[in-house]
């Protein structure tokens, strides 16, 4: 026990140290098991009697020892096994009777004071500093007692710890790699891409904090940014870059670019949904669990990684989905398509990215083509109770791009067409037959089924959405770039996920009604690399007979005013959109975490009771409940399924290849395929409904994925 516990304060300590909480962290990690002193625990290890609690003993000790900076250190070492609990149930754990544990500080040796922590800067969201303090302390020790554990049960393992590439290495190859992509540098857009990444990286030179890089889809954003936060890592020291997408659709696709650029052994992608980590046994008792978990505590320099997984990640109270926030701090995080984050969680995610820049040395880049209005001064985020207003203070002259203004006209690829009257399904199926190299998207899976089937007889006819597994998609989207290059037709039917790192190029694209950044997004599918003799065709329509998504509304609604525009995708009518989107809401309906909201009920209490697990039962970034389902497409998951059945613990090689094999499904249409029999459990006894397999072949169309009727229930 000596040596776990001074491994554990070693490693914990030294994970907090360039975050200010070092000797915080070396004191959980020596505190953290000393129950197991007890007897009663001994006797345990030894085969007898069932396991008492070990973890409320070190959090009691920290209480007593240093009083209520104790406090914070209660909440990490009583949660190092549960998770981060409420303020009240730490009270309960802590008047608790325990067992008796007796010469603990025989294996901890004195402990040493702690370190004031005056040094942290206030966020502006009252007692946010402290919360996430405990947090990050917490992410130091558990991953420090996850690492110390996979050491002592397998000393001669060989999962990569260390060996990356530095991150100067990795600005040398990036900078080789763009050179060899640039040439042509002053001709058209070309010319522009390179002023654009010339502009960034200069930049990264500025100070660490929060940046905006506001550049036209097309403008060569991914790369420029990616330059800039390798070059702004070198030069301050920071440890790696972690780049957020919005969709998992896109992810295969931006780590891929930046594995061709870097090398495969720096990047690592990290997914939600059918996540191996997450569906590990609880309490597996050879340590296969911590074992596993290990390996995806971002140490990797380049993280590639969804908006779900980053965020949630940061209100999280499991140790497994806490263990890697240590890691977000002194990193450059780029948030792709920054304007997609939900509007009920944006209050509590900009208090988020602003306290990673404040106290923990990040660097936050909003790397988007239509920059949401976050900046104060912007004036477009609503004020709290007529005081203070929302938003985060970035100066103009850290954002980088060159003259945004300019750009967007440089750029401007493609002119806006708003119909005035809505189009059945029949009209874009007419419209369909005259063009032969055209997108729709429109706003439901059950729509682009629909829609899809009015066209399906045409040459060229193709169908997109999350319904088709994403090794599915990537492949129905290799074709369609082939055949775009070779001028062959391409009908495309799409919903939305084609619109966010998507790169290809139609000469027309229609967009059914939504907000003004999906548009905007739409129209970088258009004459994308400005080839055609003139401007692009977009095409803005209202779907006959068709409501919209419950999920759209407040966003069409916000963009009327913009779409009557000169110009509907220039900066203004941007700003007006996103003005009109956060007033319409009010500074309440932006945090969702309103138990009374989660900066509300840190100001309704005390630093002694913050609501963790609360807090991390209320953040999600997506409302609706989806549930993976797997799919053998063409046979090409056989053999992994044949594993996973054999394995009483998921391989992480077949967890990894199932993910590309999975449909994302709401809980309603889940438990409709469940009762049904069209899913079938794998593995029941060991998994439980962990992995569904959808067992009947007709369920699954080899154009447009799982088969469902227009009200999105299962056809059998």
């Amino acid at each position: 026990m000596s040596d776990h516990l001074r491994d554990v304060a070693g490693m914990a300590g030294k994970f907090g140290d360039p975050l200010g909480l070092g000797v915080w962290a070396h004191v959980a990690g020596l505190l953290h098991d000393i129950g197991k002193a007890s007897d009663a625990y001994q006797s345990y290890i030894r085969g007898k009697g069932s396991s008492p609690d070990h973890s409320t003993a070190g959090a009691r000790e920290a209480v007593q020892q240093f009083g209520l900076p104790g406090r914070f250190l209660a909440f990490a070492i009583a949660g190092h096994h549960a998770g981060l609990a409420d303020g009240k149930m730490l009270n309960e754990r802590l008047c608790k009777k325990l067992e008796k544990y007796t010469g603990w500080e025989a294996y901890t040796g004195a402990l040493p004071a702690l370190t004031s922590l005056a040094d942290k800067r206030r966020n502006p969201e009252k007692n946010f500093s402290q919360a996430f303090f405990v947090r990050m302390l917490f992410s130091c020790l558990v991953d420090a007692d996850f690492l110390a554990t996979e050491a002592f049960y397998s000393p001669g393992a060989t999962l990569k710890r260390d060996g990356f590439s530095a991150i100067s290495t990795l600005q040398t190859r990036l900078a080789r790699f763009m050179a060899g992509i640039t040439k042509d540098q002053a001709l058209g857009l070309n010319g522009l891409r390179h002023q654009i990444l010339t502009h960034a990286v200069a930049r990264a030179e500025l100070p660490p904090g929060l940046f905006t890089m506001t550049v036209p889809t097309g403008g060569g954003k991914t790369l420029a940014s990616l330059s800039f936060a390798l070059r702004h890592a070198v030069k301050h020291g920071l440890c790696r870059v972690i780049y957020v997408a919005p969709y998992t659709s896109i992810i295969d696709q931006t780590a891929q670019v930046f594995k061709n650029a870097l090398g495969d052994e720096d990047v690592l992608e990290h997914h939600s949904g059918l996540d191996w980590e997450e569906a590990e046994k609880e309490g597996d008792p050879d340590g296969v669990q911590k074992l596993r978990n290990a390996t995806e505590n971002w140490v990797s320099p380049i993280i590639v990684t969804t908006a779900v997984q980053f965020f949630e990640s940061l209100f999280a109270a499991k140790p497994s989905a806490c263990r890697k926030l240590h890691n977000m701090a002194r990193s450059v995080i780029v948030l792709d398509e920054a304007q997609t984050l939900p509007l009920p969680v944006l209050r509590p995610c900009l208090a988020a990215l602003e306290e990673l820049t404040l106290n923990y040395g990040a660097s936050v880049v909003l790397c988007t083509a239509t920059q949401p209005a976050w900046r104060r001064q912007d004036g477009a985020l609503p004020s709290i109770k007529g005081s203070r207003q929302l938003g985060l203070d970035i100066p103009q002259s850290r954002e980088l791009a060159p003259d945004p203004v300019g750009l967007f006209a440089a750029l401007k690829r493609v002119r806006v067409e708003v119909l005035p009257s809505p189009v059945t399904d029949a009209d874009i199926a007419a419209r369909f037959a005259e063009q032969e190299r055209m997108l729709c998207i429109v706003n439901s899976r059950a729509h682009a089924k629909s829609l899809f089937d009015e066209i399906a007889a045409l040459p060229g006819a193709r169908h997109l959405t999350t319904l088709m597994c994403a090794a599915h998609r990537s492949e129905v989207l290799t074709q369609i770039r082939e055949d775009l290059a070779d001028q062959r037709p391409v009908r495309l039917v799409a919903t939305s996920l084609i619109e966010a790192g998507v790169d290809i190029d139609f000469a027309e694209v229609w967009r059914a009604r939504t907000g003004l950044d999906s548009i905007a997004q739409a129209a970088g599918r258009c004459n994308r690399e400005g080839k055609q003799a003139g401007l692009g065709r977009v095409v803005v329509f209202t779907p006959a007979a068709r409501q919209a998504p419950k999920a759209f509304r407040a966003f069409a609604q916000a963009a009327e005013g913009a779409l009557n525009m000169p110009d509907p995708l220039g900066l203004d009518a941007v700003h007006r959109y996103f003005r009109e989107l956060y007033f319409n809401r009010g500074a309440e309906r932006l945090d969702a975490l309103m138990i009374d909201g989660l900066p509300g009920v840190l100001k309704a209490i005390s630093d002694a009771d913050l609501p963790f697990a609360s807090i991390a039962e209320a953040f999600k970034l997506i409302d609706e409940t989806m549930r993976g389902v797997i799919v053998n497409w063409q046979g090409r998951v056989t053999e992994a399924l044949a594993a996973l059945r054999a394995a009483p613990v998921p391989p992480r090689n077949v967890m990894r290849k199932l993910q590309l094999f999975t449909v994302p499904v709401p809980e309603a249409m889940w438990k409709v395929l469940r009762a049904s029999g069209g899913i079938q459990p794998i593995r029941p006894e060991d998994y439980g409904e962990r992995f569904m397999l959808v067992e009947n072949s007709r369920l699954y169309d080899d154009t447009t994925g799982l088969l469902t009727s227009d009200e999105g229930v299962l056809i059998f």
